[in-house]
């Protein structure tokens, strides 16, 4: 048995090994080679006949210990986005005294995310104690979370939080490094990796590697814009645009030296569509030649495709370009669904080397009850029906969107539009 590390209790999900090599969800990938050293125990010297079988064995016993495959099973999520109703609603679910709860809004998917053995979120709202809470009220686009989610993000099963977003300097530069801190804080009580804005140059080229069921996986993350916001000049803080090319070629080859597979954040596009535009296929296509093996696409806040991507040698990555929100409050019913990306990855104990397996999407579906945005929460695709779809308050929210019909049959034709036929899982 592989002995699972960190927080996750679950048991390890078997991979299952495919030999296609089409597009398809249960298709295995190579991705790259893995560095791993796997060595026998030696033998020594034995001093008697029995001291000899005795020590073969437990060289027979090491030698079949290190040939045994590797198995990481990752979750990705996309933005926690922390819209006045959504805290409203963690205000309304706070009892014994809190002021907030937010778990109940991701008590549905806690399952999925808690039992991965990789869990990832982008944190799309800073955390600044010091500023007043807001979520774009009042249609002004600032936002700044109570401390309490993120309790919710860890209680959920969340391991990894990326930063890199657009709204990193909505609560201004001491906002920005009070929320670094912050996290960096919940990293160090929680076993978390937090990465994407940080305080100073060195603290960004301090790439994030968490070893997993014996794998080692770098993390790396970057964002288009800050809203027309800068850092100031004399500030040591630090975000990685996706313009600074050469900076993300040089991280990701580091990281392809430092760790077995690379997953990269990509936080870019252009929101409320699901047309994938030419300069992200071709960044991504840069990544993945680079060494990126994933990279999870956020922003638009909406559900998008996803793809293989061949390198020159042969071997492929994915991308995923947009897994749309994982909570918000929203009104238009593109906003309200969004993707789990949901994969496998598998060292062959034998040869190291490294594929992706059985890679898709889980579809999700921001829920709530009627024009007050009450009782919100997150449905799987598999937990939803055509009678909640039916009930969604998305048609009486005020402001009113510009799509605010919602049924069974629309969500399906997001989905279908947005996630090829052979990704998606329904019924997870």
């Amino acid at each position: 048995m592989v002995l699972k590390t960190g927080r996750k209790a679950a048991a390890l999900m078997a991979a299952v090994v495919l030999t296609a090599l089409g597009t398809s969800c249960g298709d295995t990938q190579k991705i790259g080679d893995a560095d791993f050293e796997n060595e026998p125990a030696s033998a020594g010297n034995s001093t008697s006949a029995e001291e000899g079988t005795a020590e073969a064995d437990a060289t027979a016993e090491a030698t079949t210990e290190a040939s045994k495959d590797k198995h990481v099973h990752v979750d990705a999520v996309g933005d926690n986005l922390i819209h006045y109703s959504v805290y409203k609603n963690a205000e309304a679910y706070a009892t014994d005294g809190e002021a907030y709860d937010f778990k109940p809004l991701y008590a549905n998917v806690k399952d999925i995310i808690s039992s991965a053995d990789v869990s990832i979120i982008n944190q799309e709202t800073v955390i600044s104690q010091s500023n007043e809470v807001c979520g774009a009220n009042g249609g002004v686009l600032i936002f700044n979370s109570p401390p309490e989610v993120a309790d919710a993000v860890i209680d959920t099963g969340f391991d990894v939080v990326t930063m890199a977003n657009n709204h990193l300097l909505d609560m201004g530069a001491s906002g920005l490094e009070e929320s670094i801190n912050f996290w960096n804080q919940k990293a160090q009580e929680n076993d978390l990796t937090v990465l994407g804005a940080y305080l100073n140059e060195e603290d960004a080229n301090n790439i994030r590697v968490r070893e997993v069921n014996g794998v080692k996986i770098a993390f790396l993350a970057y964002a288009e814009h800050l809203n027309g916001f800068s850092i100031p000049e004399d500030s040591p803080l630090r975000v990685i645009m996706n313009s600074e090319e050469d900076v993300i070629e040089r991280q990701i080859k580091e990281a392809r030296e430092l760790a077995d597979v690379v997953i990269v954040s990509a936080h870019w596009g252009v929101e409320d569509t699901n047309v994938v535009s030419d300069d992200r296929i071709e960044l991504a296509n840069k990544m993945v030649n680079w060494g990126a093996d994933v990279i999870l696409g956020c922003h638009t806040h909406t559900a998008e495709t996803m793809e293989w991507i061949t390198r020159d040698d042969g071997t492929k990555g994915f991308v995923y370009y947009s897994m749309g929100n994982f909570v918000c409050a929203q009104t238009d019913n593109f906003n309200l669904v969004g993707e789990i990306a949901d994969f496998d990855i598998t060292v062959d104990g034998e040869t190291n080397e490294v594929t992706l397996e059985d890679v898709g999407v889980i579809p999700t579906i921001v829920h709530y009850d009627d024009g007050d945005f009450s009782n919100m929460r997150i449905y799987t695709y598999s937990q939803y029906s055509p009678e909640l779809a039916a009930s969604h308050g998305i048609p009486y929210a005020v402001p009113r969107g510009n799509y605010p019909d919602f049924s069974w049959d629309i969500i399906n034709d997001i989905i279908n539009a947005a996630i090829p036929a052979e990704f998606q899982k329904l019924d997870k």
